[in-house]
C-alpha cells in the first residue's frame, strides 16, 4: 500500500495524526467532545479519507478516541501525561504539558530525558516552540540530554500475540518476522519524533528566537520500564509504563494483535526538590534519580 507524501518528506499519515494529537494535547478537541466528520478533516488537512480513517483506527487503538457506528468519534481519554493534575491529588498525579511548561517558564531551560520513545516529549516541544514564535515565553538557552534504547536492543516489546491453542499452525519463521516488524516499527516511531524535536528546538536558534539550544542525545542498552522527565534541582516526573493488549497497525495498513506498553496512560507521580530539607522525600528521590541519570548518561551511553 502507498502512503501520500507531504511537503516535509514523512508521510500524511503522520502528519495528520500529529494534527490531531497537537489539538487533544491543547483543549482544541477536548474530552467528551465529537471529532468532526472524516470528510471535513480530510478537507481541512488536503489529505485523502482513508488516511484520516487509518489516523482515526491508529488513535482508536491507543486510548485517545472512541468511534461508533452511526455516533462519530469522541475524544474518551485525554491522556495523563497531556491533562491538567487532577485536584483531588495534585501531589501523586502529574502532568507532562505544565511540567514542561514550566521548564520553558525559566531563562534557562534544561531538561534530562528518559523515555521509550520521544513522541510525547515532541508533541509539548512544539508547542513551546509555538508559544516562543507568539511571544509567551523567551528563554536564553535551552539544553535538552535525552536518553533513549538503543536501536540494537531486542526490546520485551512490542511483541505479537503467541498463537493460541487449537489456532492454525503458522508458516515457518511468521511470528519472528512480525517480532521484527514490530520492533522496526517502534524505531521508527522514535527516529522520526527525534527528528522532530530536534528540528523544532534548532529551528528557534536559527530564526533567532532562542540564542543558545543544545539537544544531546545518546542511546543505552535499557529497555526502559519508565518513563522519566528531570527539570535538573528543581522537580521530577515520573511513570512506569501500562503494559497492554492491543491492535497495532502496521504501515500496509495490517492490523496485528500485541503486547504493547502505552505511554499515554502511565501515572506520571511529581516529585519536587525541597531546597530547605535535603531528607525530604522529594529531595531525597530527586538526587537519587538525578545520580542514575548522570551514570547513564557518562558510563552506559553509546556514542550517539
Amino acid at each position: 500500500m502507498t502512503e501520500e507524501r507531504g511537503d516535509g518528506g514523512g508521510t500524511e499519515f503522520e502528519r495528520v495524526m500529529e494534527t490531531l494529537r497537537a489539538r487533544i494535547a491543547d483543549g482544541t478537541y477536548a474530552v467528551g467532545s465529537q471529532l468532526p466528520p472524516q470528510r471535513e478533516l480530510a478537507e481541512e488537512l488536503g489529505v485523502s479519507r482513508d488516511t484520516v480513517q487509518r489516523v482515526v483506527r491508529e488513535m482508536n487503538s491507543e486510548g485517545w478516541i472512541k468511534s461508533r457506528q452511526g455516533s462519530g468519534t469522541r475524544v474518551v481519554k485525554s491522556p495523563i501525561h497531556l491533562e491538567a493534575p487532577p485536584k483531588e491529588a495534585p501531589r501523586v498525579r502529574a502532568a507532562l504539558g505544565p511540567f514542561i511548561a514550566r521548564a520553558f517558564a525559566q531563562p534557562v531551560v534544561r531538561l534530562d530525558v528518559f523515555t521509550l520513545t520521544s513522541e510525547s516529549l515532541d508533541t509539548h516541544i512544539r508547542l513551546q516552540a509555538e508559544s516562543i514564535r507568539l511571544g509567551m515565553v523567551r528563554p536564553d538557552r535551552i539544553e535538552l540530554r535525552m536518553l533513549l534504547p538503543s536501536e540494537s536492543l531486542e526490546l520485551p516489546y512490542p511483541r505479537a500475540k503467541e498463537p493460541e491453542d487449537g489456532a492454525e499452525p503458522q508458516e515457518p519463521g511468521q511470528l519472528e518476522r512480525l517480532h521484527g516488524q514490530l520492533q522496526e516499527r517502534l524505531r521508527a516511531i522514535t527516529r522520526r519524533h527525534t527528528m522532530s524535536l530536534r528540528a523544532a528546538l534548532r529551528d528557534l536558534q536559527g530564526e533567532g528566537l532562542v540564542p543558545s539550544v543544545r539537544v544531546e542525545i545518546r542511546h543505552v542498552p535499557l529497555a526502559p520500564a519508565f518513563k522519566l522527565y528531570l527539570r535538573p534541582g528543581a522537580e521530577a516526573l515520573f511513570g512506569p509504563y501500562e503494559i497492554v493488549r492491543r491492535a497495532v497497525l502496521l504501515d500496509d495498513g495490517t492490523e496485528l494483535d500485541a503486547t504493547d506498553v502505552l505511554g499515554l496512560g502511565a501515572t506520571l507521580t511529581r516529585h519536587v526538590n525541597d531546597e530547605g530539607d535535603a531528607d525530604s522525600p522529594g529531595s531525597v528521590f530527586m538526587e537519587s534519580m538525578q545520580a542514575w541519570f548522570d551514570s547513564c548518561w557518562r558510563l552506559l551511553a553509546e556514542a550517539p
